[in-house]
């Protein structure tokens, strides 16, 4: 995480950014004396400017001087701290206004749900805990509490979910913010249960409020924010943003300016230490195997806190660590059987029991390597670009088309990564039989996996995770002219692609020579103008040898066959083609080709 602790925490009590004397009359006390001594210094002071108000406020309270720092709307539910946004909103200009997807406009996010104090003054205008946010994940993640989230129904384009709870306690609907604001949502919300203690009682729970003063939140809740108030430490963006809301609204937030005040009042709330062990891992499989490795996966275990590793056991020994779900353990003897299990660890070093034990063998060293036709390595796409857009290029005799797609993401060298869109190839001749690939889950999101599809029929899936995968789909076996897509089921998911590659159908020698023959074909044409005008495509080269051009679709669709093409000229009439990417077949040879 790019924070930057500012404060030491030590037994005394260290103050930042606030007045001289500001919390004096908190000295010396704990627990619930504490709790009500913040209250009343935090009450004083406190000027209720209007819900209106709060449009007012974001100009100074929600600018972005620590990420990009480029004044636009610092939104914790679509800042991306490790890269570029997926979207920017400007104060004022952008603000709703009506929204139907994210990136629409921004609007004002209850991290208490206004709900739950009936939209009453002073609460619904509180500058301390109503953030600017997208309106989408702000309406995604509605009146639900914050919690852990096991199985996501939604995520955000920076990976903020919401899905059921596997937070210990409950198990309803929760909503998780990316790590880097966990922290900022725990402070947040001690700010109004101590600001509103008071009030506690007249409010509705929303499965996360207490109904007495102390300690003022649910168990389960309260845990799970002291949570991570611990594990993601007061930013320079919290301080910057209490001092704003101090000079806007006339009070502050004192757990931002002694994050020590948490533990002081609701210590004696949390487990000395963290003593649940994770749950048992279950559905260990073999998802794949070479003659030199074995690729695992399983189902996430469980934790009160939160699962950070898991231990992957080989033959009885530790053999590597991996935070997701799935591994692939390299350097095997060939013909050779293994035995896998897997424990979980949290963040306080307990251990989950051992997973049930699963064996896999290793493919024989001696298997007659099927011949690759097409072996894409990405090292030909456009300049490293971070934002997203349709991508085009050439190799090896091939085209490609990545939509909604980046090239600044790396893998095996060069990569294109791939969010709400897809890969696919140009026509290739020559069949499929298997088809290997590699793949990386990029900044914040879920495992997921890619539909591969071969002329619009699904024949597998890849899956993807933060941990670089290689997978292989065996026995797909369609011959002919072929056309393949990886198709992201995720509209979030931002997933790298590298060292693709698929088998001949049936491996033949005589379609890897096909292959060949197609290459340096395709390289002897040259169709100009890219994108076409007037529905006429012209080609250069050797064109009184070609016998046959085809005009296909990027779903293998044949849509066009001209016999004897360049008779009478070296130009190729379209027809009413709509807006889109096409592939030119000539012969043995594929070009592609965009109609705007």
């Amino acid at each position: 995480m790019k924070k930057i602790i500012l404060f030491s925490l030590f037994t005394g009590l260290a103050y930042a950014q606030a007045p001289a004397g500001y919390y004096n009359s908190a000295n010396g006390l704990s627990g619930a004396a504490l709790k009500t001594a913040l209250s009343s210094i935090i009450t004083s002071g406190h000027q209720d400017k209007g819900y209106n108000g709060l449009w007012t406020a974001y100009k100074t309270t929600d600018i972005d001087k620590d990420y990009e720092n480029d004044g636009s709307i610092l939104d914790m539910y679509s800042e991306n701290p490790a890269g570029t946004d997926p979207y920017k909103y400007t104060p004022g200009t952008n603000q709703c206004g009506t929204y139907s997807t994210e990136g629409n406009c921004y609007n004002r996010e209850h991290v208490i749900p206004q709900s739950l104090f009936s939209e009453a003054s002073p609460m619904v205008a509180d500058i301390h805990f109503i953030r600017a946010t997208d309106g989408k994940v702000n309406g995604m993640r509605s009146n639900y509490p914050y919690g852990k989230v096991g199985s996501a129904s939604f995520t955000s384009l920076n990976g903020s979910k919401l899905g059921t709870s596997i937070s210990s306690g409950y198990s309803g609907t929760v909503f998780e913010p990316i790590d880097e604001f966990k922290g900022d949502v725990a402070r947040m919300i001690f700010y109004f249960v101590t600001r509103y203690q008071s009030k506690l009682s007249s409010f509705s729970s929303g499965n996360m409020l207490g109904s007495s003063t102390f300690p003022g939140l649910q168990t389960w809740e309260l845990n799970v924010l002291l949570a991570w108030h611990n594990q993601d430490p007061v930013s320079s963006a919290e301080v910057k943003r209490n001092n704003a809301s101090y000079a806007y609204q006339g009070n502050r937030n004192p757990f931002i300016d002694n994050p020590n005040y948490v533990n002081l009042i609701w210590g004696s709330q949390q487990p000395a230490s963290d003593t649940q062990a994770p749950t048992t891992v279950t559905g260990l499989t073999i998802s794949g195997k070479t003659s030199g490795s074995i690729s695992l996966s399983w189902t996430a275990s469980t934790d009160n806190v939160g699962v950070t590793a898991y231990n992957v056991y080989m033959n009885g020994s530790l053999k590597t660590t991996v935070s997701s779900t799935s591994a692939t353990i390299s350097g095997l003897t060939p013909s050779t059987t293994y035995s896998f299990y897997i424990v979980a660890k949290d963040a306080a070093g307990n251990s989950s029991p051992n997973s049930s034990s699963v064996s896999g063998t290793t493919n024989s060293g001696t298997t007659t390597p099927a011949t690759n036709c097409v072996n894409e390595s990405f090292e030909t796409i456009p300049a490293a670009i971070a934002s997203y857009s349709t991508r085009t290029w050439s190799s090896g005799g091939i085209s490609w088309t990545a939509t909604d797609a980046r090239t600044d993401q790396t893998l095996n060298n060069k990569a294109i990564t791939v969010r709400n869109g897809s890969l696919t190839s140009g026509s290739s001749a020559t069949g499929i039989g298997s088809l290997t690939v590699t793949t990386q889950l990029k900044f914040t999101g879920v495992n997921g996996t890619f539909d591969v599809k071969v002329n619009g029929t699904t024949v597998g899936t890849i899956p993807y995770s933060a941990s670089a995968t290689t997978t292989t789909i065996n026995n797909i076996n369609i011959s002919g002219n072929v056309v393949v897509s990886l198709v992201n089921n995720s509209t979030s998911n931002r997933v790298a692609i590298d060292d693709l590659s698929w088998t001949c159908y049936s491996g033949s020698s005589a379609r890897m020579a096909q292959s060949t023959a197609a290459e340096t074909a395709s390289n002897s044409f040259k169709i100009s103008p890219n994108p076409i005008t007037n529905q006429e495509i012209f080609v250069k080269g050797d064109l009184q040898k070609v016998k046959k051009a085809e005009i296909y679709n990027l779903q293998g669709k044949t849509l066009q066959t001209i016999d004897q093409p360049f008779k009478n000229g070296n130009s190729i009439k379209t027809g009413n083609l709509g807006q889109g990417v096409y592939i030119l077949k000539l012969d043995q040879a594929t070009m592609q080709f965009i109609v705007k």
